[in-house]
């Protein structure tokens, strides 16, 4: 596959993405760098795209996929214009992110992992995001909201997609 077969030859980003593996020198160890570049630049890292990675690299495809899927940072598929990421590590999961995650999935339907149909939120869970003494820990476009509230969550959410607000209880 040749670079110029990824995007449009006016798009600077494939030019970026072959520099970086250049820097890296094209070492198979230098994969999770060269796939956080690639998303960097990408937005998310698609099939054609972890193609392109494995034959840079002479990796077997199955084990470029087996990390870019194994690390909760990595995107696979285009996420929606606002994304939302609930944190279910121990911490936060003992105090109720698993409530929070599935009133956002009913109030927005859209299930984790996943982009709601128009495009507008996507939903993700991670692991820990380090915060843990601020359980439960939501992530909104970027903003950790911790200590965070159901209610208040939707709430947040609903603004951000200009929809009404609910009082919180």
């Amino acid at each position: 596959m040749d670079i110029s077969q990824i995007a449009l030859k006016s798009d600077k980003r494939p030019l970026m993405l072959e520099a970086a593996m250049r820097q890296h020198q094209y070492r198979k160890d230098s994969l999770i760098e060269i796939l956080n570049t690639a998303q960097e630049l990408y937005g998310y890292l698609d099939k054609d795209l972890l193609l392109y990675i494995s034959k840079s690299l002479h990796l077997p495809p199955s084990h470029v996929y087996g990390v870019a899927s194994f690390y909760n940072l990595f995107k696979l598929s285009k996420p929606g214009v606002h994304v939302v990421s609930c944190c279910l590590g121990t911490a936060c999961y003992v105090k109720d992110a698993e409530d929070i995650l599935s009133a956002i999935e009913r109030e927005f339907n859209v299930r984790r992992g996943e982009t709601d149909v128009e495009n507008r939120i996507s939903l993700f869970i991670t692991r820990c995001i380090g915060a843990c003494a601020m359980a439960p820990n939501v992530v909104i476009n970027g903003e950790v909201i911790g200590k965070a509230m159901k209610q208040a969550v939707v709430n947040r959410i609903k603004a951000m997609l200009g929809g009404k607000i609910v009082e919180a209880r």
